[in-house]
């Protein structure tokens, strides 16, 4: 096996920590979180909705971990960006070519994971595709609880796209929920 090449990818993966996801600028919230923090969030989303579903998590969470791994390439690309470029076939160019050098086992796996998962025909591919939303959903409503009521435009269309009923019952209780309320209960702040 290669180690450089694998150590070459890591430190691609790396880049993810420190790009930040664009769509958040875009409605003005100034502490956006990076690309590597909404792909670690995706990842255990994806395992909760796999238990959920009584799916077996490890291809969601895989999904998850490596969904964005091109952006270390071409950067986290908003909706208005994907007006003008091609964002898609692009991503699909990046992450083969990212993965080219790695031993031939793991290229292979993680190549057939990113097909099943731009395929959406399997349980997992499902799942990890709700918990994208869902991640993004959910730091939404963490960024309006913090007063950017900006970030509600995510509201508008991405609850239609979940197709799980876990994720869509999760939809359904964060609306009405407090990202504040868990650590307040563990604190004095609690009545």
């Amino acid at each position: 096996m290669e180690t450089k090449s694998t150590l070459d990818f890591l430190a691609e993966a790396g880049m993810l920590k420190r790009i930040k996801r664009s769509g958040w600028w875009m409605v003005g919230v100034p502490y956006e979180e990076s690309v590597a923090e909404h792909s670690f969030r995706c990842a255990v989303i994806a395992y909760i909705l796999a238990r959920m579903e009584g799916v077996e998590p490890y291809k969601a969470i895989v999904m998850g971990l490596f969904g964005d791994i091109p952006e270390a390439r071409i950067n986290d690309l908003h909706k208005v960006a994907n007006r003008y470029l091609d964002g898609r076939t692009a991503e699909k160019t990046a992450y083969r070519e990212q993965i080219e050098l790695l031993e031939e086992g793991l290229k292979t796996e993680l190549q057939e994971l990113r097909n099943e998962y731009d395929d959406q025909s399997t349980a997992g591919s499902i799942i990890a595709r709700d918990a994208d939303i869902l991640e993004c959903l959910l730091q939404a409503k963490e960024y309006c609880d913090l007063g950017f009521k900006t970030a509600e435009k995510f509201f508008k269309s991405a609850p239609e796209k979940l197709r799980t009923e876990a994720a869509r019952q999760l939809w359904d209780d964060m609306q009405s929920w407090d990202s504040s309320v868990w650590w307040e209960r563990l604190g004095r702040f609690e009545r």
